[in-house]
């Protein structure tokens, strides 16, 4: 019965979400690339054995590096598939893999469309990485004997309750995975509990990543660009309504030698935060204009993509984009592995544990507000020595915490040894 419905449910909703695919489709024309895609249309296949890794957005793009390079090394004979839900995911791979991999859309949940997915490209393994659960593509792959696992996989309180709606289908969905590796024993707790079966806690990739030297090098640059003696305060990964906040904040107080650089989360919004920054008065300055920063600029809008390594090396603070409204925080690690200051904002769910853990470790503070973020911000930048311990304490952090890679890769052969037809 709950297969039945959930595909009655996709057959009532499909003119919706194609309404909508058209909308965001206005603002980011990747949406409409390859729509056959999303219906479990693709071009030929090459030759070769399989590996599916699925990375929903950016995020998981960017988490799945280092499980891409340990997969190639450890099967050099086989092909890897990345897939994605949205244009930024799959710009952000071509971006970090280039040629290394193939990437397509993961088709919509329904099921002749993963049924065609499926017998296209004929996946040895899957693996989806932290929380992207789609029952019936799960479903199919059982049937066909594809193990598929959930690995880094994260769940705050907020979407287990949300689970806890729809209990039958979390159920059906955590049924078909052939295994569920969480970032930590709480999210194992959380997940064990809407259904998943023994999940096992590896610890979080994201903190194997290696920072590009040319994004160090480019920091660099940028520095020296923005103006090497001014206090340099990076927004990184902002979301809707935060920016606002920041701007306001910023020009109640901030003193004039500040420069504030907001780096959006979404692409499609670099305009929009250039105009908030405008109508209050900010003579404002875009990364993309490769000029010098004349002196009377105190925001900066980061207009570009997969520079944000770059931005929080030129940065003396990093404001964690995310964690102002409840969105859940971005990625904070990354500004940790490079030795930066961090400032997060009260709502960390997606990052609960890092989050605690860098606040603890010495490495991040955690504020109320924005007004509060850019008052810390500017205690720190003036601070030389908090400034240099917090950023050594970031990387110590980081190192602590390596080493979830070589655990997520003895757990998957395992799996997938286990599952073999």
């Amino acid at each position: 019965m709950t297969r039945f419905l959930y595909a009655l449910a996709w057959l009532l909703a499909t003119p919706l979400v194609l309404a909508r695919l058209a909308w965001r489709a206005h603002r980011q024309p990747g949406y409409l690339q390859r729509l056959g895609e999303r219906f479990g249309r693709y071009r030929p296949r090459q030759p070769g054995p399989y590996i599916w890794v699925h990375a929903v957005s950016v995020g998981e793009t960017r988490a799945a590096v280092p499980l891409v390079d340990a997969l190639q090394a450890r099967y050099p004979g086989h092909r890897i598939l990345l897939t994605h839900m949205t244009p930024t995911g799959r710009a952000t791979s071509r971006e970090v893999f280039g040629d290394r991999v193939e990437r397509a859309w993961l088709p919509y949940d329904m099921g002749f469309a993963v049924r065609r997915f499926l017998a296209h490209f004929e996946p040895r393994i899957g693996i989806i990485l932290e929380t992207e659960i789609w029952p019936r593509l799960l479903d199919e792959a059982a049937r066909r004997s594809i193990p598929v696992v959930l690995a880094n996989a994260r769940l705050s309180e907020r979407s287990a309750r949300r689970y806890g709606w729809v209990p039958a289908l979390a159920r059906w969905a955590f049924a078909s995975l052939a295994g569920v590796a969480a970032q930590s024993e709480s999210d194992a707790a959380r997940l064990r509990a809407i259904g998943a079966r023994d999940p096992v806690a590896l610890g979080n990739v994201k903190f194997d990543l290696t920072v590009p030297a040319q994004m160090v090098e480019l920091g660099a640059q940028l520095r020296e660009r923005f103006g090497p003696a001014r206090s340099l305060w990076v927004a990184g990964s902002t979301r809707e309504g935060e920016e606002a906040l920041l701007l306001d904040a910023f020009a109640e107080w901030a003193t004039p030698e500040a420069l504030l650089v907001i780096v959006p989360r979404h692409p499609q919004r670099f305009e929009d935060v250039a105009r908030l920054a405008q109508a209050r008065g900010f003579e404002v300055a875009l990364r993309s204009r490769e000029v010098p920063l004349p002196p009377g600029v105190r925001v900066l809008v980061g207009d570009s993509m997969g520079e944000m390594f770059a931005y929080y090396a030129a940065a003396d603070v990093v404001i964690m984009g995310g964690s102002l409204l409840e969105f859940g925080s971005q990625n904070l690690i990354e500004a940790c592995a490079l030795g930066r200051p961090v400032i997060v904002g009260p709502h960390t769910y997606n990052f609960s544990e890092a989050s605690k853990s860098a606040i603890a470790a010495g490495a991040a503070v955690r504020v109320k507000d924005a007004r509060e973020a850019l008052q810390c911000a500017a205690a720190i930048s003036v601070d030389p020595v908090r400034r240099e311990a917090m950023g050594a304490r970031g990387r110590e952090f980081v190192a602590a915490h390596r080493g979830a890679i070589a655990r997520l890769m003895g757990w998957i052969e395992t799996v997938a040894a286990r599952r073999q037809p």
